[in-house]
């Protein structure tokens, strides 16, 4: 079953007016088949094959001898080689938009070959894991916790009969192995995997680098790397706070999230609903949710707002959405019906900002329906959650 996406308008987009579009993420989100769905009629070429990999980086011109434009060329990382040759191929032909599809999981020496070479010719589009709004388009029935614990990866919604539990133990022993190998060294894969389960332990907190470093056994500075390497290959995101007013006492670090919600609760060992429902961790998991789809939104529609958080200490907002002077504030709670309390932090933040520039405060919950909680503050359902 095929799961329409919300970037593809982003990505056709960028392909009939660059010449090389860069479409990356984490593994496992569906680049290689939205890529394939969206560009038929262009050849296909994976750098997964070691013998195609070999030639494409020791031989890049009867690579691409072989293989001519239009071409998606998946897991290009594999051949770092290539991306001068290819900025060669497109500077003779700088008007040919779309020419070149590449797809790439491993962000670090990816993200380098392009900035080195490909500087100002190509689009680069980040593939997130699915959203809610579009695995429920696919599956109407998909409650939301439901589709917290099994997670956004598109392949455990276009098939049910997969079991998710077996899917993400697959998933991390693949990211291990694969990535990690390759861009660390790392000499021990299991300290590895604590470290990356000591992290979705911490999911929605404030990042505290010296405690994740003792509780893993390891030191500061392997800590710090390690961290790097999680947010680079898509694994965890860093929210940073709100620095509009340099006169209030605001806290400086940031906050750390799992990127996909469904990984992070299998990683704290919540398998089931049930589980999720009985976790004290239910709260951290769920605004780890609505962080993912306020990041997949802005992703979608390329960075039209920015995201940060807000603390101070007396008054704190989950999320504070911004663009051009306007303000959206909200809070993530995990219950079915948020009462006028739990409106009060966000109007204590509001008063931090000029009086119109404050366009909505929104308490992000598993009500049914919207409902005012008061004059200023709505209960918003995950899925009529808007940011446009």
């Amino acid at each position: 079953m095929w799961i329409e996406r919300q970037v593809e308008s982003l990505l056709l987009q960028r392909a009939a007016t660059r010449p090389v579009v860069v479409l990356t993420g984490a593994r496992q989100t569906g680049k290689t088949s939205l890529v394939r769905r969206l560009f038929p009629s262009h050849s296909f070429v994976t750098l997964d094959l070691p013998s195609e990999a070999e030639q494409a980086e020791s031989d890049p011109g009867s690579f691409l001898a072989r293989h001519p434009p239009p071409v998606v060329i998946d897991e290009v990382q594999y051949a770092p080689g290539l991306f001068r040759h290819l900025k060669a191929v497109v500077d003779e032909h700088r008007d040919r938009a779309g020419a070149f599809i590449l797809t790439g999981s491993q962000p670090f020496g990816l993200m380098r070959s392009v900035s080195e070479s490909l500087a100002g010719r190509a689009g680069i589009i980040e593939l997130e894991p699915l959203s809610y709004a579009e695995a429920k388009s696919a599956l109407p029935n998909l409650r939301v916790e439901e589709f917290l614990v099994r997670g956004g990866f598109p392949e455990l919604h276009g098939n049910l009969d997969i079991d998710s539990r077996g899917f993400l133990q697959s998933y991390v022993a693949t990211y291990l192995e694969r990535d990690l190998r390759q861009l660390l060294h790392v000499s021990s894969l299991r300290d590895y995997e604590r470290f990356l389960r000591a992290a979705a332990l911490r999911t929605a907190q404030l990042l505290n680098r010296a405690d994740l470093a003792r509780d893993v056994a390891i030191s500061g500075s392997t800590a710090a790397t390690w961290l790097a390497v999680l947010e680079a290959s898509h694994q965890l995101a860093l929210l940073e706070p709100w620095y509009g007013n340099p006169t209030v006492s605001l806290v400086k670090r940031p906050k750390l999230y799992l990127r996909d919600a469904g990984l992070a609760a299998f990683l704290c060992g919540i398998h089931t609903v049930d589980d999720l429902r009985s976790s004290p961790l239910a709260g951290p998991l769920w605004e780890t949710l609505v962080c993912a789809e306020i990041r997949r939104a802005q992703s979608n529609r390329h960075g039209r707002w920015q995201l940060n958080f807000w603390r101070d200490r007396s008054r704190e907002a989950d999320f504070l959405v911004h663009r051009g002077g306007r303000f959206r504030l909200a809070d993530a709670k995990w219950t079915e019906q948020p009462r006028a309390r739990d409106a009060s932090p966000l109007r204590k933040v509001a008063t931090m900002f000029p009086t119109d520039s404050v366009v909505d405060l929104s308490v992000i919950c598993r009500a049914p329906n919207a409902y005012p909680l008061d004059d200023l503050v709505t209960a918003t359902p995950l899925d009529d959650m808007r940011i446009d």
